[in-house]
């Protein structure tokens, strides 16, 4: 579809009868965004099309969305992990405050449905949007998104550091013969180690599923991204048992 035949709705249209963007630079900022895969206001305000704050103004004002200023937002207060934050970062939403079965998030266009309704299925909530700036936004979602990381960092100790390869998973399994056999309190913590690491990186890689896949001569462990499956560990195949306990 040529962008002078598209049809503009909710944003780029309030822009245009704002006099903020004529209709042929609405239609082609609309067009340009989608070929980015970047939300509207980015593009907008990283093109110099229009500032932050003219985009929030109006916004703010015909969609009756209360307009926040994020310098006020002290950022550890916000609730954590209840939102991927994969999904956060595409969106460009920040969680702000959860208050029963309401979760109210700073978002530059509230107008974007399509966010709202990912946020909520995920969450179970209804979600309340808050109008705001799109460069404090993106400070502030940086700045929330890095914390999360760090929190989880430090709730694994110091696996974020290493690689899944370098864990010595073998650690301890030659065993005295009056040594109790595996599933019989051996010490499993380079299992509990890997484990862990893999979960971490699932995370951190926006992982959807986890695949562990025994076969007779070998073992691997794959996580499913973007529904893609990658290959992201070869375990020896003797811990195949301990890996599934």
């Amino acid at each position: 579809m040529n962008a002078s035949n598209m049809a503009l709705r909710g944003l780029p249209q309030r822009l245009v009868n704002d006099a903020l963007l004529d209709e042929v630079s609405a239609q082609e900022a609309v067009k340009s965004s989608e070929a980015e895969s970047v939300p509207l206001v980015q593009h907008l305000v990283e093109n110099g099309t229009l500032s932050a704050l003219q985009i929030a103004d109006v916004t703010a004002h015909e969609f009756g969305v209360p307009l926040f200023d994020l310098n006020y937002l002290k950022i550890e207060s916000c609730p954590k992990a209840i939102v991927d934050a994969n999904l956060l970062t595409k969106h460009l939403i920040l969680p702000m405050s959860r208050n029963g079965n309401r979760l109210q998030v700073a978002m530059c266009d509230p107008t974007n449905l399509h966010a709202i309704n990912e946020i909520r299925f995920q969450v179970g909530t209804t979600v309340e949007p808050i109008v705001v700036e799109y460069d404090k936004l993106k400070v502030a979602l940086n700045a929330y998104v890095e914390g999360q990381d760090e929190g989880l960092g430090n709730a694994l100790g110091d696996l974020d550091d290493i690689q899944l390869e370098s864990l010595d998973l073998e650690a301890g399994e030659e065993l005295d013969d009056d040594q109790p056999e595996a599933g019989e309190g051996t010490d499993d913590a380079p299992i509990v180690r890997f484990v862990n690491k893999l979960l971490l990186d699932a995370i951190k890689k926006g992982a959807s599923d986890i695949h562990f896949e025994p076969y007779e001569k070998s073992y691997r462990v794959r996580f499913r991204t973007d529904g893609i499956l990658e290959e992201m560990a070869k375990p020896p195949t003797n811990l195949a048992p301990r890996l599934a306990a």
